[in-house]
């Protein structure tokens, strides 16, 4: 199930775009730094491409500047709008084929490739993959964030830690649950897990990784 990525420079542009929302909301990167108790250097290396960052980081980040992980991965341009019978329409196609997805690899083993076409604020439309040894969070910590979360298992065996209680999904099993209760998700097999991920009302969020 391996999908190229046709546009490698929106992963590159990905540090480029932290900075600017960081900027935008006014904020140094050692205050975003102290703010969710990560070192400034790690800032600076996520903004300069040097570093990836962890789910867990992505989500606390795109948290704190109040933007959507959609406008992180694509970027804020929308495409032109095209007159069509003198009506002006979106150019925006709803349909995204596998090889259009926009995609980025995330620290410690995890790939997200969006399914929507368009920004879509409060929610979260992806294919997940968790290569062996991926995890959400890459120390064991648990992370936690606004909204809830569906998730579909394609393939593979991915272990899911709700609180104190432990999940192992398996391909044809699903689950949803609170995203503000303390989870972390990881490959516990030795192939890649595939799934399809929804999370919805994740925006107005003040929580960051445990």
């Amino acid at each position: 199930m391996k999908q190229s990525n046709p546009l490698p420079e929106a992963l590159d542009a990905i540090g480029d775009r932290l900075r600017e929302e960081r900027l935008s909301a006014g904020l140094s990167q050692r205050e975003l730094a102290r703010r969710l108790g990560l070192s400034p250097s790690l800032i600076s290396q996520l903004e300069s491409g040097m570093s990836k960052p962890s789910v867990g980081t992505l989500y606390a980040i795109v948290t704190e500047l109040g933007v959507s992980l959609d406008r992180i991965i694509k970027g804020s341009d929308s495409p032109p709008s095209v007159v069509s019978n003198g009506e002006v329409e979106d150019a925006q196609s709803p349909l995204v084929h596998p090889g259009d997805r926009q995609s980025i690899d995330l620290d410690s083993g995890v790939r997200w490739e969006q399914l929507t076409s368009d920004n879509e604020n409060g929610v979260d439309f992806l294919h997940a993959t968790y290569h062996v040894g991926g995890a959400s969070t890459p120390d064991e910590s648990l992370m936690r964030h606004h909204g809830r979360e569906y998730g579909y298992i394609m393939s593979g065996t991915l272990g899911i830690q709700i609180g104190f209680v432990e999940y192992d999904l398996n391909a044809g099993d699903s689950i949803s649950f609170d995203s503000t209760r303390p989870h972390r998700l990881f490959n516990k097999g030795d192939v890649p897990v595939h799934a399809i991920w929804f999370v919805a009302g994740r925006e107005a969020d003040d929580r960051a990784p445990e």
